[in-house]
């Protein structure tokens, strides 16, 4: 038996570039100009409760709860306009006959809002898992393990698509085999290295490569 356990920002939802602008522009108003390119960097693979202390150190002071939570508001109704699928994960799903879930840093909130308005949502059920149900986030590998056990599986039987240095280096830690993705809109060059340097089982460009890559790891293992 074989688990694949997917990340959601920038793996199955192409949402890297809207929440990280979100970002930018909170950042930039507070008056800590940053650009979209700069907050990937620094932002993505964060669970909220790391980013806002990681933006509030830069910033030298606490982001007034009101700011906060406009921002907030404005992503999700942005989300809701523009947000889609990342090319080709829906063709993916459909060719492995695998058990699957999602494992993100994302909220709860904005994790079911990206999966419902992407139509993803019916091809995870209630197996959707976010940081919020655990301890530490990534890089710590305490969320893919939750995943894991809520499926009664054993990290070496588990396989996770990532598109993070963060999320590489927890499924790593986790036990469990890495596929790292670099195919959204955010995705650069840098990253394919960035994932291969975190120590990625394999990277990929294109969702079309996913079944391939995960049967081999799956043959590799049987």
């Amino acid at each position: 038996m074989t688990l694949l356990i997917f990340d959601c920002d920038g793996v199955l939802v192409d949402s890297e570039l809207l929440a990280n602008a979100a970002l930018a522009e909170l950042m930039s108003t507070l008056g800590h100009p940053m650009t979209t390119e700069q907050a990937v960097k620094i932002f993505t693979g964060l669970r909220l409760r790391d980013v806002l202390s990681s933006a509030e150190a830069l910033l030298s002071f606490p982001i007034p709860a009101d700011l906060g939570a406009s921002a907030g508001q404005r992503l999700l109704e942005r989300f809701r306009r523009e947000l889609k699928p990342v090319k080709g994960v829906v063709e993916a799903l459909g060719l492995l006959p695998y058990p699957r879930c999602v494992a993100s840093s994302s909220t709860r909130d904005r994790l079911n809002l990206s999966l419902e308005v992407t139509g993803l949502a019916e091809l995870f059920g209630d197996s959707v898992f976010s940081s919020d149900q655990v301890e530490r986030g990534k890089p710590a590998p305490d969320l893919y393990l939750f995943a894991a056990r809520s499926f009664d599986m054993i990290p070496a039987d588990c396989i996770v698509i990532e598109d993070t240095m963060l999320g590489i280096r927890a499924a790593i830690e986790a036990g469990m085999k890495t596929i790292g993705f670099a195919g959204a809109s955010h995705a650069t060059a840098e990253l394919v290295h960035q994932l291969k340097a975190a120590g990625a089982k394999d990277v990929i460009t294109a969702m079309s490569a996913l079944p391939g890559r995960v049967e081999a790891l799956v043959a590799e293992r049987d």
